[in-house]
């Protein structure tokens, strides 16, 4: 009982709890300060010092008047997703390093086209030289409100990327992005990659609960009505011209009630359709997706979430809730009074008592708490919705995904264990390969064979949580799992090569490289050639003083198989061409053979006496010696013929 609480209490730590103490603590407050002197500044950003910290807030609103496309281009491409262009892909080059972790071929990442103009604007100016030389070896707080938070995303990314890249780089010694109400600035690749790279913690997007700036891309502004784009067109010259003069009272909103709930509703539909795709129910509609960790605020306080999937239902489900219609233009100038409201209310908010906590569990009482700092009700239509999103968020599936992986592989472990002791007691005068090709029948290799399906099981599985994104993004940055697998190719592979020309499949499909090589065996050999710089030496000062326990190319029996057909043909081919073709395979793999051989690479028993590579090895020999006798026999017969 005392391990499930805990276990609970921990689960419960990673959504309210973090949002009270984020929302508790200074951080928040002088992040919004310099956003309001920023915004009402004239230049694009504003530089402060706390102690040891460097605050670098920048403008919204000074980035806006700058682009007079964010306000009256809405549909002329500024909120487009592009690809990076030539001029900025060396700067975030980290970014698209990565493969899919299933081992398919990624989509590109794709950038919101206004911030990424701004960011490559900001980039080529002096006051870029500036800021690195006021931020080099600092500790940096980034920060900014709408706009102005793009900006400092996009400049976190940066700094990321370089020193990813150049461990030289002037770049902060330690960074962290807050934004407040920013527009979303990337696709899903570019989720993804953050994730990868673990730096998903150095970012936190406050968002008021219904504030329609950073929901504003799940909209698709190709096909949105020309009413809409004119009722956004309004609202950001309003909110330009408060955030720029914050002094003057605000502009009556030219917005009726009509137009607020219509804007409202087309809004609220699209971030419900995305959140519908992005769980594979439905096509999706818009390639923006969030990144990093998610403040969602409300008057009654703040959770703190990282999933992507589980904040793009947040920010749907808190956007319905409450009186969103009639105030979302207010809240994205309102973060401030919103962060000390949410303070107040942590210093004065009645906390449960011990007795109930112990009637529902802790579990119970921190989503109840996560669900009133979200500012949804227990009466609200959403609520049972929410509550399934806190508890995915407290229970980080991903991990747990992770650590049951981690079980299921020791359960498995026996079974390699086994092909390993078969392998070492197979015929040292056939070897490993051949005794399970040709041995079938006999009760110890049927058990080998069903280790090797069991095993082989664990391994789709495993693939197919990682392409369902079922388990953490830097999953295979974990070495113990791309040594498991490289291993587990190494010992079974040759075992399926074995069943593969046992039930002479090549005859009916053609050779097992082409046709019958398993998927998984393809992607844990990408794992291990990108990891194989950090896993290994070099070769050259790697060299081996006797065989390896496993033949280190998986597939050299496959490739044995082949160039035995090969052999075969080259024997009784008439056309000079197609045997030209034969001998180069052959003397091809010969070469490749002694290679590996001389470096020690494979397993003793490839060179056993009876094993398909020894009995391939002297039927080449005795072809060579009788072409040898042939054409010595040849050469005699034109000597005396040429004699007479």
């Amino acid at each position: 009982m005392a391990s499930r609480m805990e276990l609970e209490r921990s689960m419960f730590e990673t959504s309210h709890v973090l949002g009270a103490l984020l929302a508790s603590s200074p951080l928040l407050t002088q992040a919004w300060s310099g956003c309001l002197r920023a915004n009402a500044g004239s230049t694009s950003f504003v530089l402060d010092r706390c102690g040891d910290t460097v605050f670098v807030a920048f403008s919204g609103a000074q980035i806006t008047a700058s682009s007079p496309a964010a306000t009256s281009g809405l549909c002329g491409g500024f909120f487009d997703p592009v690809p990076l262009p030539s001029d900025s892909r060396e700067l975030f080059a980290p970014l698209e390093a990565g493969e899919g972790n299933d081992g398919g071929k990624p989509q590109p990442v794709l950038l919101q086209a206004g911030a990424l103009h701004l960011f490559m604007n900001f980039y080529h100016s002096s006051e870029f030289q500036l800021l690195i030389s006021e931020t080099k070896n600092q500790l940096v707080v980034l920060t900014g409100h709408s706009m102005g938070g793009c900006l400092a995303s996009l400049l976190a990314l940066y700094f990321l990327c370089s020193s990813y890249a150049r461990p030289n780089a002037l770049v902060p010694s330690s960074l962290l992005c807050i934004t407040f109400g920013s527009p979303l600035i990337g696709n899903a690749t570019l989720s993804q990659a953050i994730l990868r790279e673990r730096w998903g913690g150095k970012f936190c997007h406050v968002v008021a609960q219904h504030d329609i700036m950073p929901r504003l891309l799940f909209s698709p502004f190709n096909s949105m009505p020309p009413q809409l784009t004119t009722l956004i067109y309004n609202l950001m010259q309003s909110w330009h011209v408060s955030m720029r003069y914050p002094q003057f009272s605000r502009p009556k909103s030219h917005l009726s009630d009509d137009e607020k709930s219509m804007l409202h509703h087309y809004i609220s539909m699209h971030i419900g359709e995305v959140a519908t795709a992005a769980a594979g129910q439905k096509r999706q509609t818009s390639p923006y997706r969030p990144f990093g960790n998610y403040a969602l605020c409300s008057a009654e306080g703040l959770v703190c979430m990282d999933d992507p999937l589980t904040v793009v239902k947040m920010l749907h489900l808190t956007f319905m809730t409450g009186n969103g219609i009639s105030n979302f233009e207010e809240q994205h100038l309102d973060y401030g009074d919103l962060v000390s409201k949410i303070s107040e209310n942590l210093q004065f908010k009645k906390q449960p008592r011990h007795e109930e906590c112990e009637s529902k569990s802790r579990y119970s009482v921190g989503i109840s708490l996560a669900l009133e700092a979200s500012g949804i009700n227990v009466q609200d239509m959403g609520n049972m919705e929410a509550q399934e999103c806190h508890e995915l968020s407290m229970c980080q599936r991903p991990k747990l995904h992770s650590a049951s992986l981690a079980i299921k592989l020791a359960k498995v472990t026996p079974c390699r264990a086994q092909i390993e002791w078969y392998k070492a007691l197979c015929d040292d005068d056939m070897g490993y390969y051949d005794c399970f090709k040709l041995e079938r029948a006999s009760k110890r290799e049927a058990k080998v064979n069903m280790n090797r399906i069991r095993l082989g099981q664990f391994w789709d599985e495993l693939l197919s949580m990682l392409q369902h994104n079922e388990l953490p993004h830097n999953f295979l940055k974990r070495d113990k799992w791309v040594n498991a697998a490289q291993f587990y190719k190494l010992l079974v592979e040759p075992l399926d090569i074995a069943e593969y020309y046992r039930c002479k499949l090549h005859k009916t499909k053609g050779h097992y490289l082409s046709h019958g090589r398993e998927r998984r065996y393809e992607v844990f050999e990408k794992w291990w050639n990108e990891n194989k710089d950090k896993n290994s030496l070099d070769k050259a000062e790697r060299k081996r003083s006797k065989y390896a326990g496993l033949t280190q190319d998986s597939c050299f029996w496959a490739k044995v198989e082949e160039v035995r057909e090969c052999l075969k043909n080259a024997m009784n081919e008439k056309s000079p061409t197609k045997l030209v073709k034969l001998w180069e395979n052959i003397n091809g793999f010969e070469s490749y053979a002694n290679r590996l051989i001389e470096q020690k690479e494979v397993s003793i028993d490839v060179l056993a006496p009876r094993s398909s590579y020894s009995l391939w090895l002297n039927e080449l020999k005795e072809l060579k010696l009788k072409q040898g006798c042939c054409i010595l026999s040849s050469s005699v017969l034109v000597g005396i013929t040429g004699g007479t």
